[in-house]
């Protein structure tokens, strides 16, 4: 005859068995709800499948971008009419110009390289062993200035017609030993001093020539900053944000790129002022993370109105129209001379 004590040590576990196997299926479908969710969120369309404005005919514009492949593009009637294709050097573009003779000065991460529009070199600089070079602008059609991380940052004016160094000054950075995350962009201003994206900082600093601090902005994962006509400053931030400030500190107008209905802009890079008010902002992919889905392609670049909203959006990866992944979009009609400025004395 079964005891008291055992009986209930049965019901005991038939009780823990019966909570147990509730508590299997509950597990189960909590793991089958978060997988649903996942797969909808990585499924989810990085834009509508009919996009604002008229694609590459919107106008024509100068493209490139950080790729594993060193290419640019003009692009012409919706059409490619010029392009640089380089497979075989190593380096990423992260910043390029195109001047108003047609010429194009572009870093690409260990040098700065320009080059004529029928792709000849006209003058180059290797980043030392352990730089990099990330962004340049020219002066005139004989100086370029261009910013080297390093153990030891500088700004470097150089003279391409005698290759030598006319002034160099060190800049702050907050990792000397993380070379590679300090800069990507800087802009000289129409008060002929400098404007830093302090990246690894999470600043925007503005220097004269001899690289004496002026100015110091808060901008955390700045990756560029625009200096604007009104001497306003227009900041680009991979936090998915796009901010101008003025001198004081103050937001005038705050894009924020998480929060636009139907869009994905995860990785911005540069925002650009067009003349008639609108910003026009890119959205990079990163190759070294993986091939673009071919079923969900990203953007590349959006233009948004004052009033936030998207009046043109690019999207074009297919052949034989594709530009691969944006970092620089500058259309041709703005009137943008970037040679057309001064640093100090130099002009």
């Amino acid at each position: 005859m079964k005891t008291k004590s055992t009986i209930l040590s049965f019901n005991n576990r038939l009780i823990c068995f019966g909570l147990s196997l509730i508590s299997t299926f509950l597990t189960g479908l909590n793991q089958q709800a978060f997988s649903q969710t996942t797969l909808q969120s990585a499924t989810a369309p990085s834009a509508p499948e009919i996009l604002p404005g008229k694609g590459l005919s919107q106008f024509d514009f100068f493209y490139a971008g950080e790729a594993k492949r060193q290419n640019m593009y003009i692009v012409r009637n919706g059409k490619i009419a010029w392009e640089y294709k380089d497979s075989i050097s190593k380096g990423e573009i992260s910043d390029a110009v195109m001047m108003s003779n047609g010429n194009i000065l572009f870093a690409h991460q260990y040098g700065v390289t320009l080059i004529s529009p029928d792709k000849k070199v006209i003058w180059k600089k290797d980043a030392p062993n352990g730089a990099e070079i990330h962004t340049a602008q020219p002066i005139g059609k004989d100086i370029v200035v261009y910013v080297q991380n390093a153990d030891t940052a500088k700004v470097f004016v150089v003279n391409i017609l005698t290759n030598k160094t006319v002034k160099e000054f060190q800049l702050p950075v907050k990792n000397p030993k993380s070379v590679h995350g300090q800069f990507r962009h800087a802009r000289l201003t129409n008060k002929g001093t400098i404007l830093v994206a302090h990246m690894d900082m999470g600043k925007v600093c503005e220097y004269d020539i001899n690289g004496k601090e002026l100015y110091s902005l808060d901008a955390p994962g700045v990756w560029a900053a625009e200096p604007l006509k009104n001497n306003n400053i227009l900041v680009c931030s991979n936090r998915g944000y796009v901010r101008e400030f003025n001198r004081k500190g103050d937001t005038i107008w705050n894009y924020s790129l998480k929060d636009i209905p139907d869009y994905k802009i995860p990785s911005p890079q540069v925002a650009v002022r067009l003349s008639n008010g609108n910003t026009l902002i890119n959205n990079w992919f990163n190759q070294w993370n993986g091939n673009v889905d071919e079923k969900n392609l990203p953007l590349q670049a959006i233009e948004v109105t004052p009033d936030k909203k998207i009046v043109w959006a690019l999207r074009s990866w297919n052949e034989p129209m594709n530009l691969g992944p944006s970092t620089i979009v500058v259309p041709l009609n703005e009137p943008r001379t970037d040679e057309n400025v001064s640093f100090g004395n130099f002009r």
